[in-house]
């Protein structure tokens, strides 16, 4: 099942929160890793990344819930949240709504997961405010500028999508096959993006605007961001798919920067590792969730 809650976001946007948790199949105590959390269980605070949605954090926000209170985030421009033209769409807007949801939702201090975008909102909002943050999980974010280049490839990109698409099946298709960005058919890929769809009149199109998607990437693609990553105090795990954008040389600096920073890798994976590898992604972070468990 899942629990829809409203959260007032930085500017007044409304954002949309989900809670996740299966419903107890066993009796809980002979089985205690099945249903939900006690009351008063630590908070975990799970941010997508660009056009994701927290739909996507499903299976973890699940697995997680029986020693968690796990809620993921529509971040502004994405999923059920606001997408108010004149609303900002920049660094600071992304981590102002988490922190107001960390808040409003009384999770801290709360272990962040973030995946991408998610995961640089999760690491500047530890920076800015360490008494929110007891644990942070950095999955497939890099630290380093982008460049100027990839702003203009990814315009071109959202230029050549066929939409309006005429079914969800020819959306996983695309995403999954005939995407010029795809180097080998991948399923994963295509589910994810069908999960960004909604039906109109005229097939189905993105529920995010990619001129909000192209505003909420420029400051990673213009800026460096291992000055906050520095600041981060609490515990973190850098995870990165094998084959994802995050390259080994990058993420082992970015451990070796971090005040308290552990490395980990997901074998068979690329940049939607916790989405299309999500046993290896819970082996890969189970760990460091357990001694956050025992501090």
């Amino acid at each position: 099942m899942a629990r829809r809650m409203d959260v007032t976001g930085a500017g007044g946007v409304r954002l949309a929160a989900w809670e996740f948790a299966d419903p107890p199949k066993t009796d809980p105590e002979t089985d205690p890793d099945r249903g939900e959390a006690e009351p008063g269980a630590p908070g975990v605070l799970l941010l997508h990344g660009l056009m994701g949605r927290a739909s996507h954090w499903a299976p973890t926000a699940r697995w997680l819930a029986a020693r968690h209170r796990a809620v993921a985030l529509d971040q502004r421009g994405h999923g059920q949240s606001g997408k108010p033209p004149q609303a900002a769409f920049t660094r600071e807007a992304y981590v102002e709504d988490a922190e107001a949801a960390l808040e409003q939702l009384g999770l801290a201090p709360a272990v962040l997961i973030g995946h991408a975008m998610g995961a640089l909102t999760a690491w500047q909002l530890a920076a800015k405010r360490p008494d929110l943050v007891r644990g942070l999980i950095i999955c497939d974010m890099r630290a380093s500028a982008l460049g100027a280049a990839s702003q203009r490839e990814w315009a071109d990109w959202f230029r050549s999508w066929p939409v309006p698409f005429a079914t969800l099946a020819d959306v996983r298709k695309w995403f999954g096959e005939d995407d010029p960005w795809v180097e080998r058919p991948n399923p994963a890929r295509g589910a994810f993006y069908a999960e960004v769809m909604h039906e109109s009149p005229d097939g189905w199109r993105p529920v995010f605007e990619p001129d909000q998607m192209l505003s909420s990437r420029e400051t990673w693609v213009y800026d460096a961001h291992w000055e906050e990553l520095a600041q981060v105090q609490c515990p973190t795990l850098v995870v990165r798919g094998l084959d994802g954008e995050l390259g080994r040389a990058e993420a082992q600096e970015m451990v070796r920067v971090l005040p308290k920073g552990e490395y980990a890798e997901v074998p068979d994976a690329g940049h939607l590792a916790h989405y299309d590898q999500p046993t290896a992604w819970r082996a890969a972070v189970s760990p460091f969730l357990d001694d956050l468990l025992e501090d």
